[in-house]
């Protein structure tokens, strides 16, 4: 197998991005990544993030590059951008919002589009969304509330949740608590 088709069968998964660890993981070494962006079989990016353009691209693909572009494997879309994707309130999100570790240190270029946040997130608060890492419905409202995002939206973001079965009754209490209380 050669490496471009080494590297396509790890991008196939993730809307056609690889990063530099998982070329290292599938046996493609810097080296061979070099060569490839240089004869334009791949191209790089941002600094460790590479696509392969035999893949096609599609709506998702910037929310799989904004969470690899992190290089972290804890990154989830959050905030705003989950309340999005989860379709729960007429939110817009100019910006792709992206979680990672707290003490998670992110120095490197091409995140002008992403706001990038920090929190320890628990296991059972991630899930998947076609096929990109994401926070749960439950975790992305909490941290909308903690943020700012205006009460009308984390309140209808809630209703409709409750309403689409992506959250319980007693989650849906919670969470409005919370939303009351936040500038108690």
């Amino acid at each position: 197998m050669t490496d471009i088709e080494k590297l396509r069968d790890v991008a196939l998964d993730q809307y056609g991005f690889v990063t530099t660890a998982q070329a290292e993981e599938a046996g493609v070494t810097r080296h061979s990544l070099a060569a490839l962006a240089r004869r334009n079989r791949l191209e790089r990016v941002a600094h460790g993030l590479y696509r392969v353009p035999q893949v096609p691209e599609t709506q998702y693909g910037a929310f799989m590059r904004a969470v690899l572009w992190t290089g972290a494997p804890e990154a989830a879309l959050s905030h705003d951008t989950a309340l999005d994707a989860y379709e729960v309130c007429d939110i817009n999100p100019t910006k792709i919002h992206v979680t990672v570790g707290k003490d998670r240190r992110i120095s490197k270029s091409g995140g002008e589009g992403y706001v990038l946040h920090r929190q320890n997130v628990d296991p059972d608060q991630r899930a998947w969304w076609h096929g990109v890492p994401i926070v749960t419905l439950p975790c992305a409202i909490e941290q909308c509330i903690v943020s700012d995002v205006p009460t009308y939206l984390v309140r209808q973001a809630i209703e409709d949740g409750e309403q689409k079965r992506l959250l319980t009754r007693e989650e849906a209490q919670i969470l409005e608590g919370e939303l009351d209380g936040r500038y108690a």
